[in-house]
């Protein structure tokens, strides 16, 4: 029988059918908010599918001899990606943003830009969280609003997360598969270049929109005004060690957390000091700050119990992804950025990542090609790229999307239907801009 060697050990060859779990958790997390709304709603149906989907996979990989390969998957993925979640979930979602002031175009395009801008260092879930609510309240007497969710789905809850392993999920599974922290900020053209575009036709679409608007809307927006204000801002605080915490505790500062033989609480340790800082950050913030913040847990137990799916069900994937990737066709940076970012967009960006990390490492690289994470550098840009970007194209790319939706609706706002947002926004605004930077850069 054929072996390949991968990252932990020798690997008999697997064939296809036992991905097929993966492929079923994928569709459900695509179809089911569609065709079963109320049901899919509930986070312990969620879990049912998950574990009635793991048994399957983990039986197969236990009598393959393929237990290292799912340990590393819970141990060594899912485990620092939930955690980092948490920590930034629950941090961010003690500070308070407040306030109503006159909503003109600069206004609005500001808020996305500084939306933007912290999406990479909060994440792009926390980064959204915190502004969807004041945009909203800001213009809540204009008629014309929809637009300007669309383009803070974009911008803010996925386009700019890119420049470090915080700002996205699919970039946090690169790093730790070896991209270090400050190899991300060598994506500031990309990430500069596709902001700057949305910022500017965003500008120019919501000046067009605001003459539009009826001068009573106007005058009621002029007399509403609430001085912005900040609360729990010593979350900040948290949210630097945070970033201090994924940026120096890792193998490459303290070499001893790659052993093999370390303790488990050094190979984690800077899980560990998450979980303290997510703990202090709970503990230290005032219930009504996230009372104002209509905190709950639901949101993140909701990513907790479908990705301990995703994680477990993918590993006969990633295996065979590894084996056949030089069958596949993919050598260039630009069809991996069309491969990445289509399947981002209809799949979820995280799982799509890192099987397609899984395939650019495991084909034949020419001499003198940069490496980064045991890929080319120039395809890992690739794949982080539109594993991010291509998140906006849908509702279901990416989880801050429907989370902002919902928050919308629930504020009156009517937003587009899952292919109107496709056929009014994604498709005409979006994908030329990421066929630009692609063209530009790739």
């Amino acid at each position: 029988m054929l072996l390949m060697h991968t990252s932990t050990e020798l690997v008999q060859q697997i064939p296809l059918w036992p991905s097929i779990p993966f492929f079923i958790i994928l569709l459900a997390i695509a179809i089911g908010p569609l065709i079963a709304e109320d049901w899919w709603e509930n986070n312990r149906n969620k879990l049912l599918v998950s574990i009635i989907l793991s048994i399957p996979t983990i039986y197969y990989l236990v009598s393959m001899g393929l237990t290292e390969q799912l340990k590393e998957q819970i141990c060594g993925d899912y485990f620092p990606f939930i955690v980092l979640l948490t920590s930034l979930f629950v941090i961010t979602g003690g500070v308070h943003l407040s306030g109503d002031i006159k909503a003109k175009p600069w206004v609005n395009t500001l808020f996305l830009g500084i939306g933007y801008l912290l999406a990479s260092f909060m994440g792009t879930t926390g980064a959204a969280m915190l502004l969807i609510r004041p945009v909203i309240s800001i213009n809540q007497q204009r008629k014309y609003s929809v637009h300007t969710i669309l383009f803070f789905i974009a911008a803010v809850a996925n386009c700019g997360g890119l420049l470090t392993p915080l700002g996205d999920p699919p970039l946090l599974m690169l790093y730790l598969r070896g991209a270090s922290f400050t190899w991300f900020f060598g994506l500031l053209p990309e990430w500069a270049f596709t902001g700057s575009l949305l910022l500017i036709i965003y500008f120019i679409i919501d000046t067009k929109y605001y003459k539009k608007e009826p001068k009573a809307n106007l005058t009621a927006d002029a007399k509403e005004i609430k001085p912005i204000r900040i609360t729990g801002a010593i979350n900040f605080i948290y949210l630097l060690g945070v970033i201090c915490s994924v940026a120096f505790i890792n193998h490459d500062i303290i070499p001893d957390m790659a052993k093999e033989d370390a303790p488990f609480w050094l190979k984690h340790l800077r899980e560990f000091v998450l979980i303290l800082l997510t703990a202090i950050a709970y503990f230290t913030t005032p219930q009504a700050t996230r009372d104002r913040n209509r905190f709950s847990w639901g949101p993140i137990i909701e990513v907790a119990v479908v990705f301990v799916g995703i994680f477990i069900t993918m590993t006969p994937t990633l295996i065979f992804l590894r084996q056949h990737a030089p069958n596949m066709g993919l050598t260039e940076a630009w069809q991996f950025f069309y491969a990445t970012g289509l399947l981002s967009a209809f799949l979820d960006n995280t799982p799509t990542a890192v099987a397609f990390h899984s395939v650019a490492s495991s084909i034949p690289l020419a001499e003198n090609i940069p490496i980064v994470a045991n890929v080319a550098e120039g395809i890992l840009k690739a794949i982080a790229t539109s594993a991010v970007f291509f998140g906006a194209l849908t509702y279901i790319g990416n989880g801050p999307n429907f989370m902002v939706k919902s928050i919308a609706e629930d504020h009156g706002i009517k937003m587009p239907s899952f292919f109107g947002y496709m056929i009014k926004f994604s498709l005409v605004i979006l994908l030329p801009i990421y066929i630009l930077t692609q063209l530009i850069f790739m």
